[in-house]
């Protein structure tokens, strides 16, 4: 099984990008995942953003920690047929909408694989939430889940190591997201588990991770709050990694960008 993951999908550059490039990669690939945490105007997911990269190839939709900021995930979330959304599993309320983890049956060259993807949110300097690694643990304990992609939306580099690590030979994939910067540590762990720190994003390319430059410069500058938007680039990126599965444990890893001609 070939996996095709791509990185936070940041507003309509983002959007824009995914639709034109992510049809040439779907050839590449058995199953495609992708992390919509920002394609709603730089925050959350919404019925135009989810038809669109379904359209584009996508077979599975992840989140993070913007997963509510639009009234359309929670009728999304209840339309499991069209819209197959992974939100963090680590929420503590049970009543949470929508689900932390989804099997899909992916067609490959060798027949019908079981693929479970799952989503989970960080802790170090996010909002409060359950214990991801706790979550995990209770996870696998379930033994139909076939092949495992966890989608780690997580801010703190050390905290996304040690997933890595405690997930090692346990899953077939953890892969980063979320800080929107693609990382050069890709690599597989002992036991056959794909890993990268964080699989950049997909969005505006001349930008600070999506947002237009002058903002967070400001801010920088003057200390003071000053207003962020997606960047109006005239051209694009798009970040992601190629995971090779065998026997529910990766093979092979590697990183995938774009970036549109200016």
């Amino acid at each position: 099984m070939r996996v095709l993951f791509l990185g936070d999908v940041f507003g309509q550059p983002g959007r824009r990008v995914l639709s034109a490039h992510l049809p040439q990669l779907r050839a590449q690939a058995d199953f495609v995942i992708v992390n919509m945490e920002n394609s709603a105007g730089g925050f959350g997911l919404h019925r135009e953003a989810a038809d669109a990269a379904l359209k584009a190839g996508a077979n599975c939709l992840t989140l993070g920690n913007h997963a509510w900021h639009h009234k359309d995930i929670f009728t999304m979330m209840q339309d499991e047929g069209t819209y197959p959304i992974v939100r963090p599993l680590n929420y503590s309320d049970p009543s949470t909408p929508g689900v932390g983890w989804r099997t899909f049956n992916v067609r490959t060259a060798a027949g019908l694989e079981k693929l479970t993807v799952v989503n989970l949110l960080g802790r170090v300097f996010m909002e409060a939430v359950g214990n991801p690694f706790l979550a995990m643990d209770d996870l696998l304990e379930r033994d139909d889940l076939g092949t495992v992609f966890v989608d780690f939306h997580a801010e703190a580099t050390s905290e996304k190591q040690a997933m890595g690590w405690h997930l090692a030979g346990r899953v077939a994939a953890v892969i980063g997201t979320h800080t929107h910067v693609p990382t050069a540590d890709t690599r597989i762990l002992k036991g056959g588990t794909a890993y990268q720190t964080d699989a950049g994003f997909t969005g505006p390319h001349d930008s600070v991770i999506g947002s237009g430059r002058d903002g967070p410069i400001q801010r920088f500058l003057t200390e003071r709050p000053h207003r962020f938007g997606v960047a109006e680039a005239s051209r694009a990126e798009l970040n992601g990694v190629f995971v090779q599965i065998e026997g529910g444990r990766a093979t092979g890893i590697e990183r995938y960008r774009y970036i549109e001609e200016g």
